[in-house]
This record gives structure tokens, C-alpha cells and sequence, in this order.
């Protein structure tokens, strides 16, 4: 074994292999003269020994040569058995990619018709008609008919439970719509107190400018921060977009294709951070803030901030200029945050609630900012082509974002969540159950964004696969300033395919991704991948891409 491990690192030095076949001829030549000179003996048929001085001058070279031989021969065994091992292992790994028990497609009966309508009557009729795998199995294979979506994606997602009575069912669309409907009332309570600061941060930001003097720290520092982080993923690419659904990255006059590069490679300042304090350190909640009662004294209590203000205003202008330009500055501010730490209190108190618990911090106003530019940015440029995203439409799924991010402010807003919610909404255009089903989803799904660690192990998975299933084509990607890192893929991990593919299309490959799990593979994204790549793959070759054409290629 020893032996096999040096051969394998290919140890061995010429001058060993010398050695020992010197040493076997020498034997060789003992033996042979032992028979002695008047003695016919007929020599091995491998014997290379010198028995006619005629070979004296040939020997060494045949000697050579086969040495040579045996070298060449020994290492491209051990490179194969390497090669060999390695492939084992690779596989080892793959293997848990899939289930190691796949359902059928024909058992019981053929399941590539799909869950159709008539089968899905009889399962509402009775439950004991169909098992949850059962109608898992029918739709992996044959998909479901686009007029019961609406009734079957609730399950498929996890808003219901399968097997359950419509009682049941009621009870659940009852609580869903309540807790909707109080995170709605929160987070546009704040959305009024943001609105107002920035108001006023404008009002000061221009009355600094005319006055000659200069903007304070903190509030540069604010609109620096909103024009430099960036909750982009998709960045442009000097090409004109060719996808009838693809989402232009940059203004609305200049339509840009979009491609994907994951956050790891972006600069620091352009990465999607958000840097506030937890939950139980202020963020405001059901618990600890009534929207309801002060909802209706903000607005009035910002009218007579805004009357005081001018009063002071007034006073501050008998002064000398001097006087006021040196005192303007910090009492703009100083007026700002007393009159919303002011706002919240009053209305919390209203409700018997300690100030403490409701005040927001500057941190979480900045936070609900940022994340609100980002979303309404966004939502204006959600699909646009397609019929469903009317002005109405588009303020629900600005609603569901809103209220999805104002649960979730750890991770905030990422651009392609609007992506991932519009086909829900376009299936189910209900506003309660579309933003339950989506946060069902985003479990999931959450983890491919830059907070999670999902992304990388798929780049490594695909980079195992195509390695194994195709090493032609790897070796060209290695070849050609080795892509084999794979970020080209980003965009169809992060979206489910949902930019490659038509509104059609993307039902059907939704469906089939939400119940693999039970049928074939969690993985099954991958396969989907794999399949695009093994479409194209002749042309990638053809043409010789690289890591530029090949990004402009699949997201053109």
C-alpha cells in the first residue's frame, strides 16, 4: 500500500527503477552463466542480459525504453485510481441530494395528468379520498390545473394544512387577517412619523443652504447613507433588455438588462446591511405600542409641533443675524426629535403605556426609511408589462412588502422580493392570504438571500454536478477564467427562475420546487439549473464563452 501512495504522488525517481532492474539482470546473468560455456542453454524469453558482445552498445537504450514504459504505465494507473477515488467521494456527496426513495409516477396510476379539477372536488368532498402524498405525487408530476391554484396554493404553501375542515380553515383566514391588519395599522402609524422627519430634515436641509451655513453631521450622514447602501443584487449591464418580464435595474427612460453578482463580491458600502437594535430593545410591536387610539392624534399633534415651530420662528428673527444663523441649527434638531419622542408619548399614554416601551429610536426611524425607499422604488417597476400589476394592485403588494419587512426589519428589504410576490398575488388576489403564503415561502426562500448561507452551497453543489455529469463543459468554464464558481447561477437560486421563465411557466415550476422535498429531492433547484446549463451547453462550447458572455447570456 505504501508503494501504491508514493506511486500515486508520483514519488518513484527513474534512477529507482534503475537500480532494481540492474539488480534483476545481474541475477539474470548469474543464472545464465551458471550453465556454463560448453552447455547449450536456451535464456528467458525476457532475459535482456549481454550474451553476444555484438548487443554491448543496444542493451542500455532497450533497458531504458522499457523503464520509461513501466513509469508511464504506473502513473497513468495511479491517476486513474485517484481520479477514480475522487469521483467516488463526489458522488458520496451528490447522493444526498436525492431522496433515496423516489415516489413513482405510476403508482397507484399514472400521475402525469396532474391534480386536476375533478380529483381536487372529490378531496374536498372527502379528505379520506386522497392522502397528502398522494396529491404531493400528482402535482410534482403532472402540475395543477390553473382554476384551482387559487384553492390549492394555500396548501402547497403552508397556510393550510392538509386534511383540515373548512371550520378550521376559517378560523386560520380569521387570525391571519387580524394580525394583518394590526401590523398594517403599525407600521403606517410609523410611516407618518418617517414621512414628517423627513419633511422637517428637508425644510432644514434648505433653510442651512440659504442661509450659508453648514449641514450637520448627522444629517449628511443620513443621506449619504440612503444614496450609498444599496439593497441591489441585480446589477446593470450595458445591453438592452430583451425579457418582456425582466425588471430594468435603472431609471424608467432607460430600460437596462439585470444580471446578478452575489453580495460576497459587491464593495462593503454597497451590501444590503442594516445596522439597528433588536426587538426587544425598542423596536415597537403589538404588545408594547396601540396604534390604534394614537393613530388619530399624530396628525394633529404634528400641526401644532408645526405651529409652535413657527411661533419660535418668529422670535428667533428679532435677533441679530449672527444670532440666528448660530442658533438656528441645533434647534431645528433639538425641535425635531423632542416633538417626535412627544407624538409617540401622547399617544401611547393615551393607552396607559409606559413612554419607555413606545418611543421609537432614531436607529428604527432610519431603518423604516431606508426600507421604505427601497420598497416603493421596487413596486414601481414590479412587472410592469403584465396585465394584473394595476395601480391598485401594486399598492396591495406595496402593503404586503410593508408589512412582511415591518416583521422581519432584521433582514429588511432585499430587491427581488417584490419578484417573489407577485406571482402569489397574481394566483390568489386575495391581500391577507397572499401576504400569509408569502411569508410561508420566504422561509425558504430567505435563506438565498444575503443573510443566509444557502447560496454558497448551492454554487458548490452545481460546481460537483457539472464536474461529474459533464466535464467537458467544466473544463471549458476552468479554461476560460474559470467560472466554475458559478455566481452566474445567482439569479435563478434567488428567484426560483421566476425572471427565466413566463408567468405560465413559472406556476408550473413554482409548484413542482414547493413539493419536491416529499417526492424527490430538497434540491431540486439544482436539477432545474443543471437542466438550463445541459440546454445550452452546446452553444456555451460553440462559441468559447467566458464569465462576461456567459452572464450576458443568460440574463439576456
Amino acid at each position: 500500500h505504501g508503494e501504491m501512495m508514493e506511486m500515486q504522488g508520483f514519488g518513484g525517481s527513474p534512477s529507482s527503477w534503475q537500480q532494481a532492474e540492474v539488480t534483476t539482470h545481474e541475477s539474470l546473468c548469474q543464472s545464465c552463466t551458471t550453465a556454463g560455456s560448453n552447455v547449450s542453454f536456451d535464456y528467458p524469453a525476457g532475459c535482456t542480459c549481454i550474451h553476444d558482445p555484438s548487443d554491448i552498445h543496444t542493451v542500455p537504450l532497450k533497458m531504458l525504453c522499457q523503464n520509461m514504459k513501466r513509469q508511464i504505465v504506473s502513473r497513468a494507473f495511479y491517476g486513474w485510481l485517484a481520479y477514480c477515488r475522487h469521483l467516488s467521494t463526489v458522488r458520496t456527496h451528490l447522493s444526498a441530494l436525492v431522496n433515496h426513495s423516489i415516489v413513482p409516477p405510476d403508482r397507484p396510476c399514472e400521475a402525469s395528468g396532474g391534480l386536476s379539477k375533478e380529483v381536487w372536488s372529490k378531496y374536498q368532498k372527502d379528505c379520506k379520498n386522497y392522502k397528502e402524498l398522494e396529491l404531493l405525487r400528482l402535482v410534482y408530476y403532472g402540475g395543477v390545473q390553473h382554476d384551482i391554484r387559487k384553492e390549492v396554493w394555500p396548501f402547497l404553501l403552508g397556510h393550510y394544512k392538509f386534511g383540515m375542515g373548512k371550520k378550521d380553515m376559517s378560523q386560520i383566514d380569521a387570525k391571519i387577517s387580524e394580525r394583518y391588519q394590526q401590523v398594517m395599522r403599525e407600521w403606517k402609524a410609523c410611516e407618518v412619523i418617517v414621512k414628517q422627519r423627513e419633511k422637517e430634515m428637508q425644510s432644514a436641509i434648505f433653510a442651512k443652504l440659504s442661509s450659508g451655513s453648514s449641514i450637520d453631521s448627522h444629517v449628511l450622514r443620513l443621506v449619504h447613507r440612503d444614496s450609498t447602501l444599496s439593497n441591489e443584487v441585480f446589477l446593470s449591464v450595458d445591453e438592452p433588455d430583451a425579457g418582456s418580464q425582466e425588471t430594468p435595474s435603472g431609471e424608467d427612460s432607460t430600460p437596462t438588462m439585470t444580471t446578478l453578482v452575489p453580495p460576497a463580491a459587491l464593495p462593503p458600502e454597497e451590501r444590503p446591511l442594516v445596522e439597528f437594535d433588536s426587538p426587544d430593545s425598542g423596536l415597537p410591536s403589538s404588545r408594547n405600542y396601540s396604534v390604534t387610539s394614537a393613530h388619530s392624534q399624530i396628525l394633529s399633534s404634528i400641526d401644532d409641533g408645526q405651529s409652535t415651530e413657527e411661533e419660535g420662528g418668529g422670535g428667533e428673527e428679532s435677533r441679530t443675524p449672527g444670532v440666528l444663523g448660530g442658533h438656528q441649527d441645533s434647534l431645528i434638531e433639538d425641535r425635531l426629535c423632542s416633538q417626535l419622542d412627544k407624538l409617540v408619548t401622547n399617544g401611547a399614554a393615551a393607552e396607559g403605556i409606559s413612554p419607555s416601551l413606545s418611543s421609537y429610536t432614531i436607529e428604527l426611524l432610519d431603518t423604516v426609511a431606508l426600507n421604505l425607499h427601497r420598497i416603493d422604488k421596487d413596486v414601481q417597476r414590479c412587472d410592469r408589462n403584465y396585465y394584473y400589476f394595476t395601480t391598485a394592485n401594486l399598492e396591495k403588494l406595496r402593503n404586503i412588502m410593508c408589512s412582511y419587512v415591518w416583521e422581519h426589519l432584521e433582514m429588511g428589504y432585499v430587491q427581488g422580493m417584490c419578484d417573489l410576490l407577485a406571482p402569489l398575488m397574481v394566483i390568489l388576489d386575495d391581500e391577507c392570504l397572499a401576504y400569509s403564503c408569502f411569508t410561508q415561502l420566504m422561509k425558504r426562500m430567505s435563506q438565498n438571500f444575503p443573510n443566509g448561507g444557502a447560496m454558497d452551497t448551492h454554487f458548490a453543489n452545481m460546481r460537483s454536478l457539472i464536474q461529474i455529469l459533464d466535464s467537458e463543459l467544466f473544463e471549458l468554464m476552468q479554461q476560460n477564467g474559470d467560472y466554475t464558481h458559478f455566481y452566474f447561477c445567482y439569479r435563478w437560486f434567488l428567484l426560483d427562475f421566476k425572471r427565466e421563465l413566463l408567468y405560465e411557466d413559472v406556476f408550473a415550476v413554482w409548484e413542482v420546487i414547493w413539493v419536491a422535498p416529499r417526492i424527490s429531492s430538497q434540491h431540486f433547484v439544482l436539477f432545474l439549473a443543471l437542466a438550463l446549463v445541459t440546454v445550452y451547453r452546446e452553444i456555451i462550447i460553440d462559441n468559447n464563452m467566458d464569465f462576461t458572455d456567459i452572464i450576458k447570456f443568460f440574463n439576456g
